[in-house]
Formats: C-alpha cells, sequence, structure tokens
C-alpha cells in the first residue's frame, strides 16, 4: 500500500481547519477590551474542545513526518515519496510534490513546532479560540505545502496562501499595534512575491520556446539554459522575494514589528518556520535555477548577511523589550544561515540548513518563554523583572538552556551549525569569517546581560515575587524544545546524515554539474530523467562525528 504521505502532510491540518469551521460556537463572547491579555481559562464552554481538536490534529501531522523521516533513504540524493498528478495539462502545471533531505528536517521542524505553538497560546488566548486554531492549522497546512513543491506553480500558491492566516493571526489577536504590523508585513512580502511570480512566468515561457511546451516543473527547469543576462534579472527576482522572507538586511524592518505584536503562538511559527521560508527558497530555487547569476552575486548577498549578522546583534543590544531584542537577534543569526549558502559547498550549506532547523527550536523557544513571562506580568520591559531564579527556578534553568543553544554553546544545537557555516565560509572567503566572527561574540553579550537582568538580582519589584513557576502544560512544550537542542547538539549526525547527499547534488548543481534526477519517475519518463551518482566537491571537509573503528 503507497500511503500518500505527502499530500497527507498538508491535508490532514487543512482537513482540522475545516472540520474546526464546522463546529458550532456556543454563542457570542461577551465583550471586552482586546488589550486585555488576563485570560487565564476559557472564556466559551467549547474553548477546551477546539484546543484540543487543534492539538491532536497537529500532534497527528507530526507523526506523519515523523513516519516521513522513518521511511527516507538518507543515502539518496534523489526526491522521494513522489506524488504527480496533472493539474492544468494546457499550462504545463501538475500537482507535482516530492522530498529531499533538505526538505526533509524542515518538514519536521514544521510539524514539531506547530504542537508547541499551539500550546503557548493556552493561556493567552482567551478570546475567539476557534477561528484562532482554525487559523494555525491553515497555516501549518500551507508552510509543508511550500517545502514538499516541485511545481513552481503550485509552490508559488502555497506561498501566497500562507500569507493570509499569518496575516489574521497577527492582525486580530496581536497587540497594541497588530494592524499596522499586519498590513506591513503583507506588504513586504506580497512586494517580493509579485516580482518571483514574474519570473516563474518568465521561466514557463522560456521552457515553452525550447520545448514547444510550457512547464512549471522545477527539475525540467534546472535544465534549461538560461543566457547570463537573463539569468541576473530572474535571481534578483527570486533573490528579493527570499530576502524579505529571511529577512536579509536591508528588508528587515517588518520582522521586529510583526514579532511584537504578534500573539506568542505568531511568533513561534514566524521565527521557527516562515523566515525559514526565505533561505529554503535560495536553497531550492534561486542558486540551482541561476547558478551563473548566483555565482556573481554571492559575494554581494554575503556582504550584506554580514551587515545584517552585526547590526542585528547591536541593535538587540539595546532593546528594552525582551520581545523585540530576540526579534533581532533572528536578524543576526539568519544571517549566519545566508552566509553559508553563499559559500556554496557542502559545509557551508549543510552549515546552513542545519542552523535552520536549530535557530527554529532556539528561537522558537525563546519567544515561548518570552510570552509566558508576558501573559505572567503584562510586560515584556527588561527593567519590569529581576531575581526571577529565585521565584521562577524552572523557568530560569529552561530559559538559560535555550538561551545557551541560541548563542551557540558546545553541547548544544546552536554550535554545530555555526561551526560547519564558519568553516564553509572561512574556505570560500576568510574576510566574511573574520567579520561574522564579531555577531558570535555580540549574540553572548546580549543574550547573556539579558538572562542577567531578568532572572539574577534581588527581587525588586513586589509583582515578581509571587511568579508561578512552570506549569506541566507549559513543560509539555518547554520539555521536548530543550530536548532538542541538546540531542542536536550531542547527536549532530542524525540531521546531517539524511540532507548530505542533497547538499552534494545542489553543490555540484550550482558549480555546474548535471542537474538533480528524480528517483522513480513514472509520469514523463521519457524526458530522460536518470539518476546520477552524487560525487564529492573539491576540497570539502566532512564533519568526522563517525565512531572510529578499533585497531587491528
Amino acid at each position: 500500500m503507497n500511503l500518500p504521505l505527502l499530500t497527507l502532510l498538508w491535508a490532514v491540518p487543512l482537513a482540522g481547519a475545516i472540520l474546526l469551521l464546522l463546529i458550532p460556537a456556543a454563542g457570542d463572547e461577551p465583550p471586552r477590551a482586546h488589550d486585555d491579555h488576563d485570560v487565564r481559562s476559557s472564556r466559551g464552554p467549547r474553548d477546551s474542545l477546539f484546543r484540543n481538536v487543534g492539538l491532536v490534529v497537529s500532534l497527528v501531522v507530526f507523526a506523519l513526518t515523523l513516519m516521513l523521516w522513518a521511511g527516507f533513504d538518507s543515502s539518496s540524493a534523489e526526491f522521494q515519496f513522489v506524488e504527480r498528478v496533472p493539474w492544468i495539462p494546457a499550462f504545463g502545471i501538475d500537482y507535482y510534490l516530492g522530498v529531499d533531505g533538505i526538505s526533509l528536517l524542515l518538514i519536521v521542524l514544521t510539524g514539531f513546532l506547530t504542537p508547541v505553538a499551539l500550546l503557548s497560546s493556552w493561556a493567552g488566548i482567551g478570546r475567539k479560540v476557534k477561528e484562532f486554531t482554525i487559523f494555525v492549522l491553515a497555516l501549518e497546512a500551507a508552510m509543508i505545502g511550500v517545502f514538499i513543491s516541485l511545481d513552481l506553480f503550485l509552490f508559488y500558491v502555497f506561498w501566497d496562501a500562507m500569507l493570509i492566516p499569518m496575516y489574521f493571526l497577527i492582525g486580530i489577536w496581536g497587540y497594541d499595534q497588530r494592524i499596522y504590523a499586519a498590513i506591513k508585513f503583507m506588504l513586504y512580502t506580497m512586494a517580493g512575491s509579485v516580482l518571483m511570480l514574474v519570473a516563474i512566468l518568465g521561466l514557463a515561457y522560456m521552457h515553452s520556446e525550447a520545448t514547444g511546451n510550457y512547464s512549471f516543473d522545477l527539475l525540467k527547469l534546472y535544465t534549461l539554459q538560461i543566457a547570463p543576462e537573463t539569468q541576473r534579472w530572474f535571481f534578483l527576482a527570486f533573490a528579493l522575494a527570499f530576502a524579505i522572507k529571511v529577512p536579509l538586511f536591508p528588508f528587515h524592518t517588518w520582522l521586529p514589528d510583526a514579532h511584537v505584536q504578534a500573539p506568542t503562538a505568531g511568533s513561534v511559527i514566524l521565527a521557527g518556520v516562515l523566515l525559514k521560508m526565505g533561505t529554503y527558497g535560495l536553497v531550492r530555487f534561486a542558486f540551482p535555477l541561476f547558478p551563473a547569476a548566483a555565482v556573481e552575486f554571492a559575494p554581494w548577498i554575503a556582504g550584506l548577511a554580514v551587515i545584517g549578522i552585526i547590526y542585528g546583534a547591536l541593535v538587540a543590544m539595546v532593546q528594552p523589550d525582551m520581545k523585540k531584542l530576540v526579534a533581532y537577534s533572528s536578524v543576526s543569526h539568519l544571517g549566519f544561515v545566508v552566509l553559508g549558502i553563499c559559500a556554496m559547498n557542502v559545509n557551508g550549506v549543510q552549515g546552513a540548513v542545519y542552523q535552520m532547523l536549530a535557530h527554529g527550536i532556539s528561537t522558537g523557544g525563546l519567544f515561548y518563554m518570552v510570552g509566558m513571562l508576558s501573559d505572567r506580568r503584562h510586560t515584556r520591559a527588561i527593567s519590569e523583572y529581576g531575581g526571577l531564579k529565585a521565584v521562577a527556578p524552572r523557568l530560569t534553568a529552561a530559559f538559560i538552556i535555550i538561551t545557551l543553544a541560541s548563542i551557540g554553546m558546545p553541547g548544544l544545537n546552536g554550535f554545530i551549525g555555526e561551526f560547519l557555516i564558519m568553516l564553509g565560509a572561512f574556505r570560500w572567503d576568510p574576510r566574511y569569517v573574520v567579520a561574522a566572527g564579531l555577531g558570535v561574540i555580540l549574540s553572548a553579550v546580549y543574550m547573556l546581560w539579558m538572562v542577567q537582568r531578568v532572572y539574577y538580582g534581588k527581587v525588586t519589584k513586589e509583582e515578581n515575587a509571587h511568579i508561578p513557576d512552570v506549569t506541566p502544560r507549559e513543560w509539555a512544550g518547554l520539555a521536548p524544545l530543550c530536548a532538542m537542542a541538546l540531542l542536536m547538539g550531542i547527536v549532530p549526525t542524525l540531521f546531517t546524515k539524511p540532507m548530505e547527499p542533497a547538499v552534494r547534488r545542489l553543490v555540484e548543481r550550482v558549480q555546474g554539474a548535471e542537474p538533480v534526477r528524480v528517483r522513480n519517475e513514472i509520469q514523463n519518463s521519457g524526458f530522460g530523467m536518470q539518476t546520477a551518482n552524487a560525487g564529492k566537491s573539491r576540497g570539502d571537509i566532512q564533519l568526522a562525528l563517525q565512531p572510529a573503528r578499533p585497531a587491528r
């Protein structure tokens, strides 16, 4: 029995959202000021039902992602679990899905963080719980769709679809300036998306000119011979859309507003998954589709990434608001991811993908715990806290673990990604590493300084003396985050092994080797898709984490 796992991955959360939509609400909620976030329990008699249904559906999706991982062949660079059905044949548009080692891990990350995001909203969201849960599940379906699409038209449908639920999550359940932040998020992202759509249509037209048929098939488009000048324009259109989503300096200004105004669950998903779609787009589309232009523009993009690393760290250092501090830290940390991609060697790209996962865990965890403090004290100002270690020791311990993971402490997840990125970037151009190294130092400064001011010292405000420690429900979300931070730091090969063949194939593609192929392709077999072995790129260094063989 061939289970259509990839279809189930996006259809199950969408079906869960539709199911919730069909469940009638118990009646109108009493009016209240939106800025009142003092909601500790359900306001409506069916709110618990809506929350539990949403959590169960998200856990089912996470289980499906683990099934996908268990059945994945880690030794293969080819796309697996391929599903293909003609959709709009007149324009060469197919319902075409597949995963490789890069997209696999991002799908698992999405499945992992969505239940955590729903748990983080349990106490903070007491208004329109049914609609909130529907939007979270719809957002999960769209995010997974982005990672599994191998047809550019289908990819664009999912790419734009995910904007709608995030817009409403920020605009309805956000804080005081939520409308401004939601509109800014939508305008920035849509501006880049329109340019990318023009480039997608241009690629389909070029395929028609070359073969007589339109096609949005990503792997066919990899084979197009595109003139260097055309590559430049198309690459810039794709790269701009993805740079806004990352966000890369200087296109980052929408992010702090969106993070600060979003509810906790929105911040967890935004930092944990949505921002990774920008870096994923660079890896999957911009660089391999236009390799000549990518090589030409890589030093400039890397320069912007390094500026973002240092700028984000310096601005984070002076933030009085915990949530805004963590938001600017994302600008800095994702600059490392872009730097690894621009290096375009196995170490750099593998480190970039690893850092996407690590950042999702650590920054998602930080937003979760900042939201917990905000729910308790109704303020995120660092100056309003102090001495919480004596009041909430368990929360302090979890916060320190995630903080150390965020700044790249050896033994935790952030170290592996940054190490591989800097190793790959050093082999490409050591000057970038020297500059980016300052960002590593600054990240330790602003994160540890925040921990010192919030959790250490004496309790100077009476309100802090009675802050509750972590509840069992909150532990259900925090414990997996802390465990993953430790697991990724101690057993990195569990995550690097599935991605390595796909990363090597990507590097070969950009370096001029033959394009990616699909294994076990049934439809369009006459196109001549054949399996190619992924050879090692010259000079790449493998992370020696395998057990040593006993001496004879």
